[in-house]
């Protein structure tokens, strides 16, 4: 088994501090989830997201159900595809808390593309890698489809159009967030080098909510995606890389995503290992209301178990000439559910995980 960091426990309402991470923090990398915001729900929806709810008996013999994105892949072999809304936000630091910005839309890369350019060229909207796992072809796919075949292999083995597909995203316009002192700074990346900003994740959240409001091409029936370049966010401390929430229950409640691109070889977060990490857990728990019986994690997260692994749980794929890095995620059997379920019997995606969760 790999060493892990601390397990990190969904933060309750009550605890989210967004504290702006200073000198003296000590960094720890991580993930969160924001509790639903229910009283955010879209009123009256005209469409919702193509969801399936199911359910599976735990080892400590108490009935898990849950909501996933997609169709059902016991009784059904069919294409999902959900749109999504890809939202870059600028962030901007004056001269009292690091003067500096950070434009996901203008950064360009290594290999002479802008983060936002690099990221829709990722697996994670791109079909161009064939999963091999253990010997076992998931397909030509993107990767959280391919996770996701693996993760129900008993019922999708000899289902070929069985899929849940991310769309091309649609570029909204950036937005800009000017970071206030008291919000955040620019401090020395803790994990690779160069800069990096913060912000409190409550403050930054309240923007989110702002955005999505303003941009009418956002609906229950979308994903949308926020993205930022070389910023960590903070709650207590440095340093949130992602994270994923809903306005209102299933299944008419609007669910989104975040996550940083950091751009230092190796960093916590580095590219779209965070994306990948959230796309994972959106897809399993669209409404951050699938809870488990384990006490590392009390609703079903599939990339936190795996993040304090080697690279932070990050395996190299390289496509389009560019070397990405995608969190590992565990599947089902890892919180207690039938382990056949899975790709050979596996608890993740990259085999491994050894255990099932703390608690079965």
């Amino acid at each position: 088994m790999t060493s892990r960091f601390a397990p990190l426990a969904t933060l309750a309402a009550a605890s989210l501090l967004a504290l702006p991470a200073s000198a003296g923090t000590t960094a720890k990398p991580r993930f969160v989830t924001l509790p639903n915001h229910l009283n955010l729900a879209p009123h009256h929806p005209a469409s919702t997201l193509a969801q399936w709810n199911g359910s599976f008996t735990d080892l400590t013999h108490k009935v898990i159900n849950y909501t996933m994105v997609g169709t059902n892949p016991s009784t059904t072999n069919t294409t999902t595809t959900v749109q999504v809304m890809l939202v870059p936000i600028k962030m901007i630091y004056g001269s009292r808390n690091g003067n500096m910005t950070f434009d996901p839309g203008t950064h360009v890369l290594s290999n002479g593309k802008t983060v936002v350019q690099n990221t829709l060229n990722s697996p994670l909207f791109v079909a161009g890698i064939d999963f091999v796992q253990g010997g076992t072809d998931l397909g030509t796919t993107q990767y959280i489809d391919a996770f996701q075949r693996g993760n129900f292999w008993s019922s999708v083995s000899t289902n070929s159009s069985y899929h849940v597909l991310l769309g091309t995203p649609t570029v909204l316009p950036e937005q800009t967030i000017t970071v206030s002192r008291s919000q955040g700074n620019v401090i020395n990346n803790p994990f690779g080098s160069g800069k990096v900003g913060t912000m409190g994740i409550n403050a930054f959240d309240s923007k989110l909510q702002t955005f999505m409001r303003s941009l009418t091409q956002i609906n229950p029936s979308v994903l949308p995606l926020f993205i930022t370049y070389d910023i960590y966010l903070t709650s207590g401390g440095c340093c949130i890389g992602g994270y994923h929430s809903a306005n209102g229950a299933q299944p008419g409640g609007q669910t989104y995503s975040y996550a940083t691109y950091v751009d230092s070889a190796g960093a916590f977060s580095q590219d779209v290992s965070a994306l990948s990490h959230e796309l994972g857990e959106w897809l399993d728990d669209p409404f951050v209301d699938n809870r488990v019986n384990c006490t590392d994690n009390s609703i079903l997260e599939v990339g936190d178990p795996l993040e304090g692994g080697p690279n932070y749980g990050g395996y190299p794929y390289t496509l389009n000439g560019f070397t990405y890095n995608l969190q590992s995620l565990v599947f089902l059997g890892y919180f207690g559910a039938p382990r056949s379920t899975s790709v050979h019997s596996w608890l993740a995606f990259q085999n491994d995980e050894s255990n099932v969760c703390p608690g079965q």
